[in-house]
């Protein structure tokens, strides 16, 4: 499982001119999963993503309560070391990843954190104030 982790003052996600997943002074992150992730790797994801120290003074969401955005992109799983054209053979199926995603946001929401979501395969508008910008990539 991946994640690219940023500290923003605002983002949002839309689809179809809706609204469906927006938050104020918090976390996005961008979540691809592999074949190889489990339950446990999603658990370890939400972990890391709720204590990770990257807002200010070090501090992390489970601190400071800030709120999640998690948007899925099987994207980062694209290898485009030979050419032009990215393969997504690592990236998971949607029916193996849409389910570990869902795992990830239960897990953040058990830990006491407040979740956003965006909406599993479809054409989504992210929109992105980054403050710092501060930008983590976990890879587990």
């Amino acid at each position: 499982m991946r994640a690219v982790v940023q500290t923003v003052g605002r983002a949002a996600v839309t689809v179809d001119g809706e609204v469906v997943g927006a938050i104020d002074d918090g976390l996005l992150v961008l979540l691809g999963v592999t074949h190889t992730d489990t339950v446990e790797t999603a658990r370890t994801m939400a972990r890391k993503v709720h204590e990770l120290r990257i807002l200010d003074e070090e501090r992390s969401a489970a601190d400071t309560g800030a709120p999640v955005l998690v948007v899925s992109q099987f994207t980062l799983y694209g290898d485009a070391r030979k050419g032009r054209r990215p393969s997504w053979t690592a990236a998971a199926p949607a029916e193996v990843a849409e389910p570990l995603v869902t795992e990830v946001v239960a897990a953040l929401r058990t830990r006491g954190a407040k979740v956003e979501t965006g909406r599993f395969r479809a054409h989504m508008l992210v929109e992105s104030v980054n403050v710092g910008p501060r930008t983590v990539l976990l890879d587990i």
